[in-house]
Parts: structure tokens; sequence; C-alpha cells
């Protein structure tokens, strides 16, 4: 189920579902310890009878204020005779979400409800040994265990509660599905949940206001002063702040956007801002924050791709934000390994992630690593460089990020061929050696050439150039179909041969996109035909699939009209290349209807799934994917790249 609205400032990450749940809290670093157990509930209690917000009887409408990290839901209950507009934001300097509440009474009459906030934390992302309590001193809930605390509270303070054992867990929770008083169980501990009330009178048709926030720190002196401290500031004065922050914040490069339509506009903005909230403040990128993910595959997205990471790097820094690419690569500063190439993925603290390649195959060892990935963040570096001209973030990261790793990338050929050595391809699947990762393994040699120039290292120079020289010149021997004019997926063993993969791969995008080649010449234009001929997908959804026959989250089984399901990523690539052949305004204008198709396939809040139904166009996978709407900057900028070139 997509997050429709993730809200965060890089240390604290809240999402809601569609349904208006408090799904995920991840704290304090972005993608790690997810510190819900189960999905929150918020209701209310109307003559005695309790009404959760995510039953059928109540219509919801989830956005954001525009350009901002403030939520804007609308909660109508007819039958109730009740509407609610919630305002949700995650302070942007304290570790503090918060939520304004508006009350409408749609009845002419006096009417007393109450209003119900459930919390089924588990610290640490498990439900073991945890402990909730009502506070007299600062009048809240905190529950804690270890170094991790959170206090829960409202204006006022906490009058009415219970704590109890969590129904996730096989208690009987402290949700009161019949309505009537909260039983004042003052503490639990093991798996637990707690519940409190806020009372809210209203005047006949009339609107009653109030606020609710969580706080989370290390300790409970921590989350008492974060609470103190919204109290004195007021929450009212809080929100407003974090709004004014956030619109200051995506409206800050001062990119002259003005001959783009509103809706481009829109879904460019709103893409800089979910990104935002996907990046930790130690550097990580995470590809996804969306736990529902973990049921069906026994894991998540919430870790750090190197390459993910440097395409949405780069797009960042395209659209004036280079402080996002900076910080990463000195995260990756940290963590590549001394020998000079990156592993699969790693979590937000830098510390490996899970891992499903192996170091052994037929009894053989070998690395694990997908190579592009280590190629693709020395090409981010050399282009945030352009931008930037930060000559101290290059010289501290030299050693590591480009000598070492680009020579590793020059001894990890076949001397047979001088293509790389085989690896798993970008999408982790199989392995082998790709025409993907020999364009990043170029572009990254390319790349570490002009930086080695920069510090006269004058002997590497030559050696990247040329490594650069021979790869290019073996993607055109080796991985060239003649006969159909375009380029395989790449070489793969087959009985202990390499032979060509002839699949048509959207990730054939990179030998232009890259640099490899120009986007103009015979040899791309006959692979992105191949591309647009093979991969788009005949319904009303429309896209482009990621390869022939994919069958990840495969829903149909008509192979030719569609070819897999529609990603966001593949259609947009597609895209790049008409913005980067364009000759006239006309096709740089028609190269936006992919952003059009885009935000037309996005949540009512503009949140980008990894993919789609191809029937139903609903989100599949994972949602926000961060890569996702980088490519929505991306392709915009494209846009406005070709605009000056034409001019």
């Amino acid at each position: 189920m997509p997050r429709d609205l993730p809200i965060g400032n890089g240390s604290l990450l809240v999402a809601f579902d569609a349904q208006y749940r408090l799904a995920d809290f991840y704290f304090p670093r972005v993608g790690m310890e997810n510190q819900v157990s189960a999905g929150f509930r918020f209701g209310v209690e109307v003559r005695g009878e309790v009404h959760a917000v995510d039953q059928t009887s109540w219509q919801r409408t989830l956005d954001y204020l525009r350009d901002t990290l403030v939520t804007d839901v609308t909660l109508h209950n007819e039958s109730l005779g009740l509407r609610i507009r919630c305002y949700d934001t995650v302070d942007p300097d304290s570790n503090v979400y918060l939520r304004k509440i508006v009350v409408k009474n749609m009845e002419p009459e006096q009417r007393d409800i109450r209003l119900l906030f459930h919390h089924d934390f588990g610290l640490y992302g498990n439900s073991i040994g945890d402990t909730v309590m009502y506070d007299p001193k600062s009048k809240a809930m905190i529950q804690y265990k270890t170094r991790r605390y959170v206090l829960a509270s409202c204006e006022g303070g906490v009058a009415e509660y219970a704590c109890g054992r969590s129904a996730s867990a096989g208690g009987a929770g402290t949700w009161p599905e019949g309505g009537g008083g909260l039983a004042m169980s003052a503490v639990a501990q093991g798996a637990v949940d707690f519940t409190f009330v806020v009372p809210i009178r209203l005047a006949p048709e009339g609107t009653a206001t109030t606020h609710y926030w969580i706080c989370a720190g290390r300790s409970a002196e921590e989350v008492r002063r974060l609470d103190l401290r919204i109290r004195e500031e007021t929450p009212g004065r809080m929100l407003s702040r974090s709004g004014s922050y956030w619109y200051t914040w995506v409206n800050k490069p001062g990119i002259d956007l003005v001959d783009l339509p509103d809706e481009i506009v829109d879904i460019y903005r709103r893409s800089l801002l979910v990104v935002a909230t996907q990046v930790d403040r130690g550097g990580g990128v995470l590809a996804a924050n969306d736990s529902d993910i973990q049921w069906g595959h026994n894991d998540h997205y919430s870790y750090v791709w190197p390459r993910d990471a440097a395409f949405v790097c780069d797009a960042m820094g395209r659209a004036g934000f280079p402080e996002i690419a900076q910080r990463f690569l000195r995260f990756a500063d940290k963590t590549i390994s001394d020998e000079g190439y990156f592993l699969h993925k790693y979590n937000a603290d830098g510390s490996p992630a899970p891992l499903w390649h192996p170091w052994v195959r037929d009894g053989e060892p070998q690395l694990p690593i997908q190579e592009d990935e280590t190629a693709l963040v020395i090409w981010l570096l050399a282009r945030h460089y352009a931008r930037t001209r930060d000559l101290d973030l290059l010289r501290s990261v030299y050693e590591r990020l480009v000598r070492n790793a680009a020579d590793f990338l020059v001894a990890f050929r076949d001397p047979a061929t001088g293509l790389p050595l085989p690896s798993y391809d970008i999408w982790e699947e199989r392995r082998g050696v790709f025409t993907f990762t020999s364009a990043a393994v170029w572009a990254g040699l390319d790349a570490a050439a002009g930086i080695a120039n920069l510090f006269n290292d004058q002997e590497r120079r030559a050696t990247y150039a040329a490594a650069a020289s021979e790869i290019r010149d073996a993607i055109r021997t080796h991985l060239w179909i003649e006969n159909e004019g375009r380029f395989a997926r790449g070489l793969v063993d087959r009985d202990g041969k390499p032979v060509l993969d002839t699949t048509v791969d959207s990730s054939l995008f990179a030998i232009f996109y890259l640099g490899v080649f120009p986007a103009t010449s015979a040899i791309v234009e006959g692979t992105m035909q191949a591309i647009r001929d093979r991969l788009t997908i005949h319904t009303e959804t429309g896209g482009v699939a990621r390869y022939e026959d994919d069958p990840y989250h495969r829903i149909s089984e008509e192979r030719t009209r569609v070819p897999g399901n529609p990603w966001i990523l593949c259609t947009l690539w597609l895209a790049e290349f008409d913005l980067a052949r364009a000759t006239n305004t006309d096709a740089l204008h028609a190269a936006l209807d992919a952003v059009r198709w885009a935000r037309a396939r996005a949540t009512s809040s503009m949140i980008l799934p990894e993919q789609l139904d191809p029937y139903d166009g609903q989100p599949l996978s994972v949602a926000p994917l961060t890569w996702s709407h980088a490519q929505i900057i991306s392709l915009v900028h494209a846009h406005l790249d070709g605009q000056r070139r034409l001019r």
C-alpha cells in the first residue's frame, strides 16, 4: 500500500497510508528502526459510539499544502455530521511530529464529542520489552526501551488514557471498539499500545481546533524538553514555521520555471519535497520507505543503493540542492571498501545491508557486487564538482572515491574483451556483463580521468582514459547485435561460454544518458526504438516496462501487449532520449507528456510508485520510490537545458 503522505526532517520520517493511518515512524535515522509495530488509529466517539477514520463511512482526501511538507487532510462523515481537517508536519529543527485538528459540526445543535488517538509502537523495530506509562510530570504518555523514547500529548495535557497489551501481539488492545471511558491503566510492559482521549465541545454548526504531537528522543528528559518547547512556542506557531521553511526551501534555487505548465511545476516541486523526506541527515539516500513491502518479500527497500543514490543526488544537484550530493559523497567515502568497490546496499548509518548475492558461485569465490554502483559514484562526484567547484570536498574524497575506485574499475576487466568482469545487473536479478554496467564503468573512468587531471595526476589520468576508451570500443564490438541494429542487454554465461542476452531492456538508455554514444547516433536510435517498440504497454495505463517478459510483481499473462508492468523510471528514460535529440520547441514540449503521464498515475498527493498495474494503473510495489521522483526532476531539467540549447 502506498505511503500517500510522507513528512520528515532527515532524522524523523513519518508516513501515512491511504486510510490516513500513521503507518511508519522512522527514528533516529531515515529508513532505520521503524518504531511502528502496527498502524495507529485515529477516530471520534459520538453518542457513545467509536468511529475510526479508516472506516468506509468516512470520505478522505489526502493532500499537502502547496509547496510544503505540511499535509492537508479532509475527513468527512455525513452520517455523523462531522468534517475534520488535519494538518500534519515534522518540525524541521527538532524530532517532533505535530498535527492540527479542526473539527466542523455540520448539525444545528451543540455537541460533545471525543477524539481518540491510538498508538502501537514497537521501539527499535520490535515489540519485545517496551514500557508505556502515563507521566504525571509532563501530563503525557511516554513509551520507552533502552535509548528510544516517544512522548505523545495534546493541548492541556492528557487527562484520560489507557495502557495495555497490544492487540497486534494477541492482547485486548486499548482501542475502545464499543465506546465508553478508557481504563486509566497507567503502565504496561512488553508488547504494548496506548490510547488517549481529547474531549471537544462543538457549538451549533461551529468549529473547534486542537493540536496533538509526538516527540522522539533518546531519554525521558529529552522528550520532556521537546514537549515543553512545543508548549512554549505554541503548536500553531510551530506548524506555521514548518510550512514557511519548506515553502522557502523548495523555492530557494530561483530556477526559472515560468515557461512550464502549472501541472508540471506542481509535480516537480512535490518531487523535490518527497526526495527530501527520503534523505538521511547523515548522507544516506534511501530507495523507498514503505514498510508494507516487507510482508510479501521478507525485506524492504529502506536501504541505500549507491546507484539509486547517485542518480537521485545528480537530479537534486541539477535542481539547485547540491548539499544532498555533498552529504552522500562523504557518506560514500566512509562506506566504500578499502579495495575500491561498493557492496550491494547499505543501511542509513553506513553499515552493510542484507545481501542476497553470494560470495561463492559454483564453488569459486566471486564479488557479490553490482559494479555500476561503484562507477556511478565517481560519475556523480565529477558532475557535482562541475556544478559547485567544491575543491575541498573533491580533495577529501579523491583517494578513496576516485583513485581506489577507478583503480578497481580498471583492474576488474576481462583482458580478452576489455569489458568489465561479470557482476550483477541493474535489476539485481542476473549475473553477467551488461551494457548498462559497461556504460556506467565507462562514465566512471571518464570522470576519474578528468578529476585526476585536475590534480595533475597524469599517470592515472592516462590509465583511466585509456581504459575508458577500450571499454567504449568493446561495447561496440561485443554487445552490438548487428542483424537487429541495436545493443544487447549483455553477455551471460551458458555452459561456460559467454552468449549475448538479446532481451530488450530499458536500462540500455545508459548508452546515451551517460555519454558513451551521442543520442543522435544510429546505434543509439536503433536501440531506443527497440525499447519503444517492444516495451511499450498497450493498455489504457500505458507506460514502458523494464524488459521483455518481466516477472517482478507481474499482473498480466499477455506477453506481447503487456511485456511487463509499467515503471515510472523506464517511461521517463524514453522521454529523456526524446529530449536529448529534440531540435525544436515542439519536440521539447512533447517530451513533457511523460511527466503528465506520471502525474496522472500518482496518488492524489502526487506520490509516485515504483511500478503500476498495467490495467487499472494502481501503484504496485513501493511508493514513494525516491528514484521515480528524482527522474521527474531530471526530466524537467533536461527540458530546461533543451530550451537553453535551442536559444
